[in-house]
């Protein structure tokens, strides 16, 4: 391991050049002058925030808070199966790239309708399973982790192999994104509402890690050569979790007002996360693999220690969408979408739109900050 940790800085500085070169081709094809993009599609994993329209589909999450006003007024003017005011990373991601948005996996069924990308995220997803989490004594209450959504992206490998060439198949592979938006939180968040004590919440990060890392050697497998892997976001600064858990005497970071021993266990997992990633760049030498870190702790960290900077407001830690009061407006019997909640009026100025989720506002600067980050 000391080996691995001597070899990542000079991995890490490898990586940057090569996406800077990345960069650069982008914004010459952006001008028209080296031809096609690069890219052509987006295949994307995660939960609610990367969720684009499974769970509006999925039974035991269709018809949930989500699928009611206000939810997407911002940008769709209507619920849109986002669970945001507006759009998600993943659809500035995709702008940026300039490709199809990805088709919720199950609104498809034939290979055309996954040609174009494929979203596989479904909102209340878990990294790990249902039975693993019960084993912990935690329940999780969408029966969907990572491992559903890794055979659902081979069921579409499978699709897409038998209506293409060998050779059609790879080029496919090669010039999609996969995008591995951020998972896990929710497995966090399950053993954290299961058990005042944090030893159950940091007791899952290996498992965690192992789960995404499965994943994504599953991807490589199937010929993904660019992949952009989320970090976890900084779980002591959502509203829902400072509501639930008002904490004790120097249990708040006093640069930001978020749970400090939260946060902590969001930097453990993605300290786990890079080394993860490290040691996969090397278990796959002379490959032409992108392996990218996408940092969304950092920002949202930032933002709320300073919202006026960012153009947010003077409350950035309160849900904009909700009803609960106080300085999170959070409450689940007033949760946003529900006829007792009430939204603010101007979400731009809020980072969290519901108290679990971001605004619009707050994935665009997230956005910004994670792809200048990869650099």
């Amino acid at each position: 391991m000391e080996k691995f940790s001597r070899l990542l800085p000079a991995v890490a500085l490898l990586l940057q050049v090569l996406v800077l070169l990345v960069v650069a081709a982008e914004a010459a094809a952006a001008d028209g002058s080296l031809g096609p993009a690069r890219y052509t599609r987006v295949f994307a994993f995660g939960n609610s925030l990367t969720d684009t329209g499974n769970a509006a589909i999925f039974p035991v999450t269709a018809g949930g808070p989500f699928t009611q006003p206000p939810y997407g007024e911002t940008y769709f003017g209507h619920p849109n199966g986002r669970s945001s005011d507006g759009r998600l990373i993943i659809d500035f991601l995709v702008k940026k790239l300039k490709v199809p948005e990805p088709t919720p996996y199950l609104a498809g069924r034939t290979a055309a309708d996954f040609l174009n990308g494929t979203n596989f995220a479904v909102g209340g997803a878990t990294a790990l399973e249902k039975a693993f989490l019960a084993s912990k004594g935690i329940t999780s209450f969408v029966p969907i982790s990572l491992s559903n959504e890794t055979t659902w992206f081979q069921n579409v490998v499978q699709l897409l192999m038998n209506s293409s060439s060998d050779i059609e198949h790879r080029k496919i592979m090669a010039r999609s994104v996969f995008y591995a938006g951020e998972i896990g939180v929710n497995d966090y968040f399950f053993a954290l509402s299961s058990n005042s004590s944090i030893n159950l919440a940091v007791s899952l990060v290996p498992h965690i890690i192992g789960a995404i890392r499965s994943a994504l050697t599953a991807m490589i497998t199937a010929g993904a050569r660019t992949v952009v892997v989320t970090g976890m976001l900084p779980i002591g600064c959502e509203p829902q979790q400072l509501a639930l858990f008002p904490g004790g005497p120097g249990d708040s970071d006093p640069a930001t007002g978020c749970i400090k021993r939260f946060n902590d266990v969001a930097q453990l997992h993605n300290l786990a996360l890079k080394r993860m990633l490290g040691e996969l760049r090397l278990a796959h030498p002379g490959r032409s693999l992108s392996l990218l870190y996408a940092d969304i702790y950092s920002p949202v960290v930032r933002a709320v220690a300073s919202p006026a900077a960012y153009g947010f407001g003077s409350r950035p830690l309160a849900a904009c969408c909700g009803g609960g009061g106080g300085p999170y407006n959070f409450n689940f019997t007033a949760f946003c979408g529900t006829p007792a909640s009430t939204a603010c009026a101007d979400p731009s100025k809020s980072i969290s739109w519901d108290g679990i989720h971001f605004t619009e506002a707050a994935n665009r600067f997230i956005t910004r900050a994670m792809l200048k980050g990869l650099l």
